[in-house]
């Protein structure tokens, strides 16, 4: 699956650009977000991709899809939504929310998102603490310009995002994809967190702790990584701090 955004809709973590502050350090190694979607619809030719006016893309595929992680994708009230996983408790979740039995998982995760966000001051975050499963989901609501990513806890799909030549911000859970079209300036998504861009990224795990991005200066393939700091990590930081003083 694939999901871009234009930089006037969703900027991303400062963190994930390049070094720092830079879009583009080195144009040659990165492609435009017109070109990575070409890429993936030249690869994956069966994929459908649907464009909202100048500010998103989506698009995405069954082929080669793992029967313990279908993907799908959804529109309604104008949230569009890919989804790949499998929900554990989506018949509670159905209850719970006053759903019908044939709502699947990307239309739940639609109507959920839509049930928090309306039912201020209530975040649509805690919606992601409800969901068991293996899940990796991108949501654009097309209403308020926002998008709302999320992946389980256990990070049991992979999820990449990255910034692209020309400043967008991607989504894929292809790696390789990403790689070619955004270089170094790619991180593999944090599990247990969720991105909004009205509130930046977080983690619905430990909500009172912040997620940090950390350069990868070896070669990786992923020039980011993203982790939750816990009290032993802000202890070291302090003294780091301290030493350099």
């Amino acid at each position: 699956m694939l999901a871009i955004f234009k930089s006037t809709v969703a900027y991303g973590p400062e963190e994930l650009r390049f070094p720092t502050g830079e879009i583009s350090p080195s144009p040659d190694l990165k492609k435009s977000s017109s070109a990575l979607l070409r890429s993936f619809l030249d690869a994956l030719p069966q994929s459908i991709s649907v464009t909202m006016e100048d500010m998103a893309t989506m698009a995405f595929t069954h082929s080669n899809q793992s029967l313990f992680r279908p993907r799908s994708f959804a529109v309604k009230d104008d949230c569009f939504c890919l989804f790949e996983g499998t929900l554990e408790n989506l018949p509670g979740l159905r209850q719970q929310y006053g759903l019908s039995k044939s709502v699947n998982e990307v239309l739940f995760v639609i109507e959920a998102y839509k049930t928090f966000r309306d039912r201020a001051p209530y975040p649509a975050s805690q919606m992601v603490g409800h969901l068991q499963g293996q899940f990796a989901f991108v949501i654009f609501d097309r209403c308020t310009g926002t998008v709302f990513t999320a992946t389980d806890s256990n990070g049991k799909i992979p999820l990449y995002w990255g910034i692209t030549a020309d400043g967008c911000l991607a989504f894929s859970d292809e790696a390789e994809l990403l790689k070619a079209a955004c270089g170094k300036s790619l991180a593999s998504f944090p599990q247990g967190c969720f991105y909004s861009s009205a509130l930046g990224l977080r983690s619905y795990e430990y909500p009172k702790n912040r997620v940090m991005g950390i350069p990868n200066m070896d070669g990786e393939l992923c020039g980011t990584a993203f982790q939750v700091e816990h009290e032993n990590m802000q202890v070291d930081h302090e003294k780091m701090s301290a030493s350099m003083v």
